[in-house]
């Protein structure tokens, strides 16, 4: 028995798997964000050990409930609405930065931002891992000021708008202002938006903070054209230059010094290359 693929099952079978391999590196994200809130704790100077132990026991079940939540879920989902995808994002951000004591502001597209829209798994998926790493480089990456005092982070804010072919995300801190580029390298922010053909923008004001823009397209990135002539060897784009031209056969045979039959040939294998039906659709393509 033969079975046909239809087009768009396919199509969704590859957007479910491409989901899939997303949601388990977000899942390894998720994996080191429990591991590094704790941490983060304990290294409060201001909390006594039992305080500290205690908060970071918390933090540390809530954290792996969380993980079996996301394990739990069905990776399969193809899309997601940009609302639904910011608030699991504020889910997840919400009690780690509780516990360091770093306030979080929330900038959640409405419907002008594009709140309704359905986002691919992959977009929301790898918005929500820039995101989040992008927040805890900011915790952990920056050190003092330029002045060699000490600058914590107080509050971050993020926030999302959908556009016509794209998802912005943004992130400010008060923090610094010294967060360098190679530190979200680190974390491989770059290289998560390069997949999908995204870009990263880093301005860090020194003693005023660091806001740090993600833009996502919301569909694959688009290979580069192809030059349609490069299918065309060198004596017949010299004589597509004169059909272009709007020179006739005799008058091509004496400018490149062949004969007319051989101009004949060269035509008719252009036509053929290029897939068009006449000489003046042939001179119209070498134009554009």
């Amino acid at each position: 028995m033969v079975v046909v693929a239809v087009r768009g099952t396919v199509a969704l079978s590859g957007a479910a798997a491409a989901a899939r391999a997303t949601a388990i590196t977000e899942l390894v994200d998720a994996h080191g964000a429990a591991l590094s809130a704790p941490l983060g704790v304990l290294r409060r100077r201001d909390l006594d050990d039992p305080t500290a132990r205690a908060r970071a026991v918390d933090l540390a079940v809530t954290a792996l409930a969380e993980l079996r939540d996301r394990t739990d879920r069905d990776q399969a989902l193809v899309e997601e609405s940009a609302g639904d995808a910011f608030a699991r994002l504020a889910e997840a951000l919400r009690p780690v930065l509780r516990e360091i004591a770093v306030r979080l502001d929330l900038g959640p597209p409405g419907t002008e931002e594009g709140a309704d829209r359905l986002l691919p798994a992959d977009v929301a998926n790898t918005a929500r891992a820039v995101v989040q790493a992008v927040v805890h480089a900011m915790l952990d990456d920056q050190g003092p000021g330029q002045d060699g005092a000490p600058r914590p982070v107080r509050r971050v804010h993020v926030g999302w708008k959908v556009g016509d072919g794209e998802l912005r995300a943004t992130v400010r801190d008060d923090g610094p202002g010294v967060l360098r580029r190679t530190a979200l390298d680190a974390r491989r922010v770059g290289e998560r938006l390069s997949a999908l053909g995204g870009r990263l923008d880093v301005d860090a004001v020194p003693e005023w903070g660091t806001m740090v823009t993600a833009t996502v397209p919301l569909g694959p990135p688009q290979p580069a054209r192809k030059d349609p002539l490069c299918v065309l060897g060198a004596r017949e784009l010299e004589v597509l230059e004169q059909l272009a031209r709007g020179r006739r056969n005799r008058q091509i045979a004496q400018e490149l010094h062949i004969s007319e039959s051989t101009v004949k040939f060269h035509v008719v294998n252009i036509l053929e290359k290029l897939g068009v039906t006449s000489r003046g659709e042939a001179a119209a393509l070498a134009h554009t």
